[in-house]
């Protein structure tokens, strides 16, 4: 006979572990340092004007430059894949400099590009390669050399800056918070636009890029930064390199990099690039979404469609930290076939049609496949980096997302041209084809990693090292 006390004894102290699994990581993150808190105030107000400029940037092109929907696809996508390019180039600036003068250093650089930017279509002359066009190119050059230090250098920081117990709630917060920054310009923007235009909207996010600078000027200060090492049971010295690399002369430095690429390991090439096909989605919330709810509704919709693109970010900082809870014990390739999955599928959807309905119900069930798998992977990647690595693991790793931004940005517009012009009724649209292609085009990323999985998982190293000693 049961005891009729074990079963709810038993089902509270279940309860009881999984409360505490899930308050824990937020108990260690209320406790970060200083500069760790820097860090991430500065992620939000980037994740703010990176999103904000983002989201605008094609419609831009559009109105602006007199691009058309071709050309503009394929300047936002010389934007986020020409950032994804610089980390791979300039992902090592933060192993060399330090993290207090790789970040101001960018955002400076950053505040440049935007600024030239905003004053482009002063230059004159209108459509592909005209003085706006080629002003407009040289702001977005300055964006994508300071981001493409900037990302990888914020990375590093919460690297440096958290204990093996905060770490994952560190790098989750990091990416939730991005992501926050990334919903609010669906409320600062509207009006904004409607009074001033889109370019008085970019010289808002300009000054915010000022206000990111002085917030690291502030937060990290030598001090602070030797503090945070040392909770974090680190010795290298205040905003200075990894010591494993400060000590060695220029020719070491390179053959230890050399040495050191992942490129050799296949399963790893395997498992960044298998992600290309689900990263489209990414793609297409400033590719294809902006023009979507523009073009495809009528009235709330389409007036106020920063809102909508921007939404996504809004959950994502809400369910990020809660995933990571919930799953952080849990295999990193199992989370991530589930997470992919997740939000693939809900692609389908729009396949029915442009309705309220399905637009929020697509956005809420891709954000919860992203907060399942993206901090995931970006916290292997960030852990699995030799000591001294960990800025140019980060540019390495995001490679695959610049040759995904690059060829959904050549085929978006044509999509858009075909499937979703501009000028045209929104009943005489044929948008469901356009998504079914798209979802079908997502989905190769489970498939990929299910079928893989058994080759996958012989001896590869996963996310962090506890799981790495299991074989995962």
């Amino acid at each position: 006979m049961t005891d009729v006390n074990s079963g709810p004894s038993s089902g509270g102290s279940v309860i009881k572990r999984v409360a505490a699994d899930i308050i824990s990581p937020f108990r260690d993150l209320r406790n970060a340092p200083r500069a760790l808190w820097g860090v991430h105030l500065s992620y939000t107000l980037e994740g703010l004007t990176y999103f904000g400029v983002v989201g605008l940037l094609a419609i831009f092109f559009n109105e602006y430059v007199h691009l058309d929907d071709i050309s503009a696809g394929q300047m936002v996508g010389f934007q986020t894949a020409g950032i994804t390019l610089a980390m791979l180039f300039l992902g090592a600036t933060v192993d060399i400099i330090g993290v207090r003068r790789a970040i101001l250093i960018s955002l400076l650089i950053m505040f440049v590009g935007r600024v030239v930017l905003t004053l482009s279509p002063d230059a004159g002359g209108s459509g592909l390669w005209s003085p706006a066009h080629l002003v407009a190119m040289l702001g977005l050059v300055g964006i994508i050399l300071g981001y493409g230090i900037y990302q990888p250098a914020c990375y590093a920081a919460v690297k440096f800056f958290s204990t093996k117990r905060s770490a994952a709630m560190g790098y989750a917060m990091l990416y939730a918070l991005m992501n926050l920054g990334g919903f609010l310009p669906g409320l600062i923007s509207p009006p904004v636009r409607h009074e001033f235009g889109i370019t008085g909207v970019f010289w808002v996010y300009a000054v915010l890029t000022v206000v990111g600078v002085i917030v690291i000027a502030v937060f990290i200060t030598a001090r602070t930064d030797a503090a945070a090492r040392a909770a974090a049971g680190g010795t290298a010295a205040p905003s200075a390199p990894e010591p494993a690399q400060e000590r060695k002369p220029l020719k070491e430095h390179v053959r230890y990099y050399v040495k050191n690429f992942p490129i050799r390991d296949w399963r790893f090439l395997f498992f960044i690039f298998i992600l290309i096909p689900v990263q489209t989605l990414f793609a297409h919330n400033w590719l294809t979404l902006p023009q979507y709810c523009n073009r495809a509704f009528t009235g709330i919709v389409s007036e106020n469609y920063e809102f909508f693109v921007n939404f996504s970010p809004l959950l994502i900082f809400i369910l990020t930290p809660f995933a990571t809870a919930l799953t952080s014990s849990k295999s990193t390739y199992t989370m991530m076939v589930i997470g992919t999955a997740v939000m693939a599928l809900p692609t389908f959807l729009l396949a029915t049609g442009p309705t309220l309905g399905t637009l929020f119900a697509y956005l809420v069930l891709m954000t919860i496949g992203e907060a399942i798998w993206s901090p995931r992977f970006l916290q292997w990647i960030a852990e699995v980096a030799p000591s001294g690595m960990t800025g140019i693991y980060m540019g390495i790793g995001q490679f695959p997302w610049f040759l995904t931004k690059v060829v959904t940005s050549l085929y978006s517009g044509w999509f858009l041209s075909n499937y979703c012009p501009a000028g045209v009724p929104p009943e005489a649209l044929q948008t469901e084809t356009m998504w079914f292609i798209y979802g079908i085009i997502a989905l190769l990323t489970p498939i990929g990693l299910l079928l893989a999985r058994p080759w996958m998982l012989k001896g590869f190293r996963s996310g962090s090292p506890e799981s790495r000693s299991q074989g995962e």
